[in-house]
């Protein structure tokens, strides 16, 4: 019945969207910015706070409820620059992230269930960050082995562009797998977000 929340889609990676970058020449410190969405949930025991969760959670990949979802904007300035061997090279990049975080809140409720749910949602907002956490160390691979990358006899600079988007295949398909295999872990019976879940629905 209640499966709805120990399935959860990972975020969404646009393949199209990000570059990769070198270590000696990675740019200025950057910080992604943050934004926070909220569906709103009521009722006077767990059960039914639950139940709303499994009717208006997130939709996902157009199929199924989550409890929360994380999702991103990632887009790159980049600075190819054709060199006189006739070789291309990135000489900079740089990204610009936008963390978007959708997370239930709650209306009005008895006072006796107000501290269960603040710390279901407390625990669910920490799951969400570590996604988030994960998603700009992803970021920062990119940008440290990308700058600085060529490609000879490229003048036009177009091989440079294959060569990145074949190495962004490899990071985006680790990133998943990384997503997927901490969801496993923390939604598994003993796990962190089935505990969380179970403390909110027992009486």
């Amino acid at each position: 019945m209640l499966e709805f929340a120990v399935r959860r889609m990972l975020v969404r990676v646009v393949a199209g969207s990000l570059l990769f970058i070198a270590p000696s020449l990675v740019a200025a410190q950057w910080a992604p910015v943050e934004q926070v969405k909220t569906y709103t949930v009521s009722g006077s025991t767990g059960i039914e706070l639950y139940s709303q969760i499994g009717e208006k959670g997130p939709l996902v990949g157009g199929q199924m409820r989550t409890i929360a979802h994380t999702d991103f904007k990632l887009l790159w300035s980049r600075n190819y620059q054709p060199q006189p061997d006739g070789s291309c090279k990135l000489v900079s990049a740089r990204p610009n992230l936008t963390l978007i975080y959708t997370l239930p809140k709650a209306g009005k409720m008895p006072g006796t269930l107000k501290a269960k749910w603040d710390a279901f949602a407390e625990g669910v907002r920490r799951h969400e960050r570590v996604h988030g956490d994960m998603i700009v160390e992803m970021v920062k691979e990119i940008e440290t082995v990308s700058v600085g990358l060529s490609a000879a006899d490229d003048p036009k600079c177009q091989k440079i562009r294959q060569d990145l988007t074949a190495r962004l295949g490899e990071i985006s398909k680790r990133n998943r797998e990384r997503h997927r295999d901490y969801d496993r872990l923390e939604m598994n019976n003993g796990g962190n977000v089935h505990q969380l879940i179970l403390t909110l629905v027992n009486e």
